[in-house]
């Protein structure tokens, strides 16, 4: 009764759903092509594609490094920057209605067109880099971050205006608090844009070299019709995905899991 009862818990399921799921499509996906003979330059094998990240792993793995990098480097830029802006517009419905639509501009504005503009200004590859995958991770936290700080209670307001709370004093106490959530929800948005965002801005930089991420692999996979390195290099991105995503969950969890709804365990 006791492993049935592990079984059960949520937290295992959590894990055993979605690890039995992976099972089912990677042993269909082996089994077609094994049936059909597929030639490994049309669709490689799982198999395969595991066996070409164990051999190439030297070089797969110094470009995750690279790409992992930039990810994480535009990531902190975007939220700074994302969480200053916020606290600009929450001062003031004027200041908000000004400059916001701007936020939006860039946010559907394609990095692709705008990505060799800013190669070409700024010389530095990585901070170029940087810099075009930021611009894809910064909307996500903007626009969920001022959400959270306009999303107080009004009574609670009240309350701070009738003590003649200060800006500063409403900002840190109330709305801050209030904009967690939110957030953290923005948070695990832009983590995964930013990984996407700097895999685009490494395609569209084409730059070789020892210090090149997995996009550059990729392109010279499919140069080469490496197709099983191909699909490694794509197996590292996905993974380095989800492992951000987990990490921004598990922030999530740490900071919210003691007193907010979202979080409370229901186990």
């Amino acid at each position: 009764m006791t492993r049935v009862a592990a079984f059960a818990s949520p937290r295992v399921q959590r894990i055993l759903y979605p690890a039995l799921v992976a099972i089912v499509l990677l042993g269909s996906w082996q089994a077609l092509v094994t049936g059909f003979k597929l030639p490994p330059y049309l669709v490689p094998s799982p198999l395969l594609m595991f066996q070409t990240l164990v051999t190439d792993w030297q070089s797969l793995g110094g470009s995750l490094l690279v790409t992992l990098k930039i990810t994480l480097l535009s990531f902190v830029a975007a939220t700074v920057v994302g969480v200053l802006i916020s606290f600009l517009f929450v001062q003031s419905r004027k200041i908000e209605t000004a400059l916001f639509p701007y936020a939006v501009l860039l946010q559907v504005t394609p990095i692709v067109a705008v990505a060799p503009l800013i190669i070409i200004w700024v010389k530095d590859p990585t901070a170029s880099l940087v810099m075009c995958a930021s611009l894809v991770a910064l909307f996500p936290i903007i626009s969920n971050t001022t959400l959270g700080l306009r999303s107080i209670d009004p009574d609670l307001q009240s309350y701070f205006a009738m003590n003649r709370a200060s800006r500063l004093q409403t900002l840190v106490r109330l709305r801050i608090p209030s904009a967690l959530p939110y957030f953290f929800g923005g948070l695990r948005i832009s983590s995964g844009l930013a990984l996407i965002g700097a895999v685009v801005a490494e395609f569209v930089a084409g730059t070789g070299g020892a210090a090149t991420g997995l996009a550059y692999q990729i392109l010279m996979a499919g140069y080469q019709l490496n197709i099983p390195r191909m699909f490694a290099a794509l197996l590292l991105i996905s993974l380095a995905g989800v492992g951000l995503f987990a990490l921004m969950a598990w922030l999530t969890k740490l900071a919210l899991g003691s007193w907010h709804a979202s979080e409370l365990s229901r186990d």
